[in-house]
């Protein structure tokens, strides 16, 4: 009887062993079906909040797994092809890394990386009024009014609209504390850059912050305000010279006829 009892322990041990085996199997197949199935892509995505204009590192990236069909257009699959790129905005945690909010790792200095192909960056000295306080930061948009002085009377009119903000006292990075500051840098194009100097040394400037959710203007329509129309001096009348008499004649004016006659003495 206890060699029996044995013997059955050991064939049911052994069914066990084999019915574990054939489960693992039949699992194990049907993942990899699933994968066959749904192939996998890799993406990397943000570790930790990246501040705008800041360069990647490694320790900024980590990857996660989706599935190939999903509509994730222009990531990066590598670490290599991101480390070294600089942050075109705040890029939060969690967040797939796109390649239109990176700039070249070539492309110089992180403000020179920031620029826009066909833009420019022009720094105006501003002082605590100018500056709106120091509540400007960088991504902010603002207006350029510009203030002169014609005929002994001021003339204010706004030059420029709807300006980015680059950087403001030579830091790119966001700030959430206002700072008063001593320049900004603004984002304009080479004939915004022209306006906008040729306003500062005629006068004064004063920048206006935009709230950023105004529709009145379409975000890319910075642009450069017509200049005001010269002013007009009204046109001095000048008086014809007064008809001398000649000495060998009589002059007859019938309204604005003049005759010359023949004198008769």
């Amino acid at each position: 009887m206890r060699r029996r009892g044995l013997l059955l322990i050991g064939i049911s041990l052994a069914l066990a062993v084999s019915a574990a085996w054939v489960a693992r199997n039949w699992i194990q197949a049907r993942l990899n079906a699933s994968t066959a199935a749904e192939p996998v892509k890799q993406v990397i995505v943000a570790a930790m909040e990246i501040p705008f204009g800041t360069k990647v590192e490694a320790r900024h990236l980590k990857t996660i797994s989706l599935p190939s069909h999903a509509p994730v257009a222009d990531h990066f699959e590598r670490f290599d092809e991101v480390v070294g790129l600089i942050a075109l905005q705040k890029v939060i945690r969690g967040e797939i890394l796109l390649k239109e909010h990176f700039a070249d790792r070539n492309a110089g200095s992180t403000l020179a990386a920031i620029v826009k192909p066909d833009m420019r960056a022009v720094t105006v000295r501003v002082d605590d009024v100018i500056g709106v306080a120091g509540f400007l930061m960088p991504g902010n948009h603002v207006d350029v009014v510009a203030a002169r002085m014609v005929e002994q009377r001021a003339e204010t009119r706004t030059v420029l609209r709807n300006l980015n903000v680059l950087a403001v006292d030579q830091t790119a990075q966001d700030k959430d504390q206002p700072v008063v500051v001593r320049a900004v840098t603004l984002e304009v194009s080479p004939k915004q850059a022209e306006v906008l100097v040729k306003a500062r040394e005629e006068g004064r400037i004063q920048l206006t912050l935009r709230n950023p959710l105004d529709e009145s203007h379409t975000p890319d329509d910075s642009e450069i305000v017509a200049e005001a129309a010269p002013v007009k001096t009204p046109a001095k009348h000048t008086r014809a010279a007064p008809v001398r008499p000649d000495s060998n004649g009589v002059t007859i004016i019938r309204g604005t006829n003049v005759h010359n006659a023949e004198s008769t003495t």
